[in-house]
């Protein structure tokens, strides 16, 4: 059926890497739903966000319209999972339904890697290192900016690691 061309949360363009939705039928109710698989940044900055403002739009040129709850997966590729109950069914007769006895699920994760995902959008994350250092280095360290200091040890790492055989930085 229907494929993703562009997502927007909150106005703002993802990158999507792989994607699917659906209609999930269940005896209780029919939800819209949009698998994503996106950067690590993406899944960091909306992960503990409730609601958010979609707009999806599909490759026959249609336009969805919606405000999405939230669901991330722990393991894996990093993706999202959108979703909202639906009153009409029959409105997205374009989109796949999947029912909750059926076997068939869409799959995502396949043919793409988290180094690719990478190259696109690296996430920084901040650590702290306890050392044990000669006063002297220690007092030098102090004086630096932690800008430079980040810098630096970005580059000693980078260094060391293609010395190491590890391929990237």
């Amino acid at each position: 059926m229907v494929e993703v061309k562009s997502v927007k949360i909150d106005g703002e363009e993802i990158h999507l890497f792989k994607s699917a939705i659906y209609i999930f039928e269940s005896s209780l109710a029919f939800t819209l739903e949009l698998d994503m698989i996106v950067t690590e940044v993406v899944v960091n900055k909306y992960r503990k966000v409730d609601n958010l403002i979609m707009e999806i739009e599909l490759e026959d040129g249609s336009i969805i319209n919606s405000i999405m709850h939230v669901k991330t997966f722990t393991g894996g590729l990093p993706q999202l999972n959108l979703f909202c109950e639906l009153d009409d069914p029959e409105e997205y007769s374009n989109i796949n339904r999947v029912n909750e006895n059926d076997s068939w699920f869409p799959t995502i994760e396949e043919g793409i890697t988290l180094e690719e995902i990478r190259k696109v959008d690296m996430p920084i994350e901040e650590i702290k290192i306890k050392l044990n250092l000669p006063i002297d280095q220690v007092e030098w360290l102090k004086k630096q900016k932690k800008g430079g200091l980040n810098e630096l040890f970005k580059e000693l790492i980078s260094e060391y690691w293609n010395k190491s055989g590890h391929k990237g930085s």
